[in-house]
């Protein structure tokens, strides 16, 4: 079998990671060089939240997919308050998809200064919409979302946008939510009763309203402190939640990933 000249495969990866850093906004190295695995299909059951590790082999083409990219100032390049580089589509790599057929938008006010907290927020749902597009889910990560790109639209989830949303082939919804520190009392009783308006919709015989045909509840997962999870647990049962429904319709994790503010020696 003739193999494919390497020009054509090295410009279908370019188009491939810059579709991915208009789906995801920003994507450090690791994030773009996990993209390159092959993507699985057909994931039903709960999903993992695992962050994916890429290969040194991956790593080392990611680095060069980039370069090209950014010498042809197709991407643009910042840094995390980590110190991890980061990438953003630029005007003339959002054009490249346009020209393609794929809507795309610039992603450069996403590389200037913000916040360690706002970081580590994006960078953690960035890694689990990863996990679930590798593992064969169908994603909208938190930059389709906040851009209304997503099942939800402009309104939400019974006025509610997730930071990730995972569908399986199952007909499965599951909305991630990444909790860092506790609410306001203003937003975590918003929290409570959009939590009732879910129970009550996946509850109901007739199939859920919320979601749309076709579509049923999964869990909404918490990626949050242990203190988070005790309240907000505790807060459900006190009004009225049976355990088993509880476990049943909300998931959390607390171990996978750290919330501390990024320190710098």
């Amino acid at each position: 079998m003739k193999s494919r000249d390497g020009r054509i495969i090295a410009r279908e990866q370019e188009q491939r990671l810059l579709h991915s850093l208009s789906r995801f906004g920003f994507l450090r190295t690791r994030d773009c060089a996990a993209l390159r695995a092959v993507w699985s299909s057909g994931a039903t059951g709960e999903p993992r939240l695992e962050g994916p590790v890429a290969t040194a082999s991956d790593v080392r083409m990611a680095q060069r997919t980039v370069r090209r990219l950014a010498d042809a100032r197709q991407v643009l390049r910042g840094q995390g308050p980590d110190g991890s580089v980061i990438y953003a589509l630029s005007e003339a790599g959002a054009r490249r998809l346009q020209h393609a057929g794929i809507a795309a938008t610039t992603g450069k006010d996403l590389v200037r200064a913000f916040s360690s907290a706002h970081f580590r927020h994006r960078t953690i749902a960035n890694e689990i919409a990863i996990r679930g597009l590798l593992d064969g889910y169908r994603v909208s990560t938190e930059r389709e979302i906040a851009q209304d790109k997503w099942l939800g639209g402009v309104e939400g989830i019974a006025g509610k946008k997730p930071d990730v949303l995972l569908r399986g082939d199952d007909g499965k919804v599951w909305l991630v939510e990444v909790e860092r520190s506790r609410k306001n009392a203003k937003e975590y009783a918003k929290l409570l009763k959009w939590l009732d308006a879910v129970a009550a919709d996946a509850a109901d015989a007739s199939g859920s309203k919320l979601l749309g045909k076709g579509l049923k509840w999964g869990k909404v997962i918490f990626i949050c402190t242990r203190a988070f999870r005790a309240k907000l647990a505790r807060d459900l049962i006190a009004k009225g939640w049976k355990k088993s429904a509880l476990d049943a319709l909300v998931a959390f994790s607390t171990e996978l990933y750290k919330f501390e503010d990024i320190v710098f020696a």
